[in-house]
């Protein structure tokens, strides 16, 4: 789906398609070279970090295994609540595995701090990151982030997997919502 299927509803583009598949390739390049040898686990947080684990596997050079966890500090609203619940688990023992997560976006941090300290608790050999986006003036909780997408203004995102009451998440870019369309729903 394109900006213009839905125009009504956005403001304006933030990141196109292009910047989003070049900025992949060149994290995916790095990853694939840090990683060789060592059997990568890639672990995608749902339904968000969907379409950025597929084009990120896609774009990297060795063999790796995906797997997903449901976690969420959402609910409808637009504001994180802070509170981490998991609603599907990895399959995978994580246990001596080199885990890479995939993200689609940084926000308050609080939801990947978590993971990360609960990926190092179950025993992972190493846990490391790749956001595609990351809004640092949200930060609540300092978190490591080794392959940085784009910095992003704290504006309200849509588009490649990101969405708002589950819509607009197959937007082929990201594009900043209008206030309007989330005015009065309440975190």
């Amino acid at each position: 789906m394109r900006i213009a299927d839905v125009e009504e509803d956005i403001d304006h583009e933030l990141v196109s398609k292009e910047q989003i598949d070049a900025k992949i390739h060149e994290m995916a390049a790095l990853a694939s070279e840090d990683y060789r040898d060592k059997n990568p686990l890639l672990v995608a947080v749902l339904k968000g970090a969907v379409n950025t684990l597929v084009a990120f596997t896609q774009a990297m050079s060795i063999p790796v295994q995906i797997d997903f966890m449901s976690l969420s500090s959402y609910g409808s609203g637009t504001v994180s609540s802070g509170e981490v619940t998991v609603r599907q688990d990895l399959s995978a023992d994580v246990r001596g595995r080199h885990i890479l997560i995939v993200e689609d976006i940084v926000d308050s941090g609080r939801t990947l701090a978590w993971l990360v300290a609960e990926l190092k608790r179950r025993g992972a050999a190493s846990v490391e990151v790749f956001a595609l986006l990351s809004k640092p003036s949200r930060r609540e909780v300092d978190v490591d982030v080794k392959y940085a997408g784009y910095e992003i203004p704290d504006e309200f995102v849509v588009g490649f997997g990101l969405d708002f009451d589950e819509r607009y998440r197959n937007l082929d870019s990201i594009a900043v919502l209008k206030p309007s369309v989330y005015q009065g729903v309440q975190a």
